[in-house]
């Protein structure tokens, strides 16, 4: 009996085994690879000030970060750009660099040509800020969503008065643009981790330098419950505390907790809710999480889009009476003893 030659398998070492990372990087972003900071790359998003960087961590990956993004390596990269799977991201850069012809598949040229550049070990993106006192129209601002200035200090929230990216000086705040600064403590280098929010801002409203896996809202959940929220802002985080609600938020909208993160809360709380944007982007993501972790019960604010805007739309007696029905609900729902 004969076996069916299927060809070598396509991993990230064979990738590897061909090309450099930063080859893989400069074809798909159109961008050399180069220290320093610069402006995103037009395939990612338009961009006018420079928010993105490459660096090789210690052990040799090179990573594109974007401080208002994503950071990912040139695998991730390929998966950014054409919203696809790993698995699917090697076969497509396999086919591009002719590694190994897949039948059918596209071919994406090379969107400059390749600078041979190698870029040493470096250090992740920092973020530096000056802080300043709020103000009362900040928090003003913050009291419209239930949020009050003991629930900003829990949860190391700051009014930011300057912001400096890899020690150049980015930009500042003012009366009509403020910045808000989430603290996260520090890497095992010893930089500060922010995640800068920007409410006004329109091209991006989050600058950032946390990782992709941490948690907002992690250190300040309790060790364990009957149940914890899984919502997608940290300003949604601190406005459920304000009513009583455990809740934590994944680091972006456009992520969910790994399945080490998960089965802990699982571990530490009876039932995990999730409550998202009650939009379109926020159902579709609501529905893939509940397909990949069926247990996951989901929660709604009725006529908005999510619970900070229903706290400042209909103040915080109406709040107090939806979280009521909540509780009520999930008290009928429980399995009898």
């Amino acid at each position: 009996m004969y076996e069916l030659d299927l060809g070598p398998k396509i991993t990230k070492e064979l990738l590897l085994s061909k090309y450099s990372q930063e080859t893989f990087f400069e074809h798909y972003l159109g961008v050399p690879v180069k220290k320093g900071l610069f402006v995103s790359p037009s395939v990612l998003r338009p961009d006018h000030k420079p928010t993105c960087s490459f660096y090789k961590n210690k052990s040799g990956v090179l990573k594109f970060n974007d401080f208002a993004g994503p950071t990912f390596d040139f695998v991730g990269c390929v998966m950014q750009l054409y919203q696809c799977s790993y698995y699917k991201a090697l076969r497509i850069i396999a086919n591009d660099f002719g590694i190994i012809q897949v039948e059918k598949m596209e071919i994406h040229p090379p969107k400059i040509t390749y600078t041979g550049y190698e870029l040493e070990e470096t250090s992740r993106s920092v973020i530096q800020v000056e802080t300043q006192e709020f103000s009362k129209k900040e928090l003003e601002w913050w009291s419209s969503f239930g949020v009050g200035v003991t629930t900003l200090k829990r949860f190391k929230v700051y009014s930011i008065k300057s912001v400096f990216l890899n020690g150049v000086y980015f930009t500042s705040s003012s009366d009509s643009s403020p910045i808000y600064g989430y603290f996260g403590g520090e890497n095992s280098d010893g930089d500060e981790l922010w995640r800068l929010y920007m409410p006004t801002k329109r091209n991006y409203r989050f600058l950032s330098n946390w990782s992709a896996t941490m948690i907002q809202g992690a250190k300040q959940m309790p060790r364990s419950g009957e149940f914890i929220v899984v919502t997608k802002s940290l300003k949604d985080v601190m406005a459920l505390y304000e009513f009583g609600i455990p809740a934590i938020a994944p680091n972006s909208e456009n992520l969910f907790l790994t399945e080490a993160q998960y089965e802990k809360l699982q571990q530490r709380f009876s039932s995990i809710y999730l409550l998202y944007d009650k939009d379109l982007p926020g159902v579709r993501a609501a529905q893939k999480i509940r397909k990949k972790f069926p247990l996951t019960k989901v929660l709604l604010t009725p006529k908005v889009k999510d619970f900070s805007d229903y706290v400042k739309k209909y103040g915080m007696m109406k709040t107090f009476n939806l979280v009521e029905e909540w509780l009520k609900e999930r008290e009928k729902n429980l399995p009898n003893e």
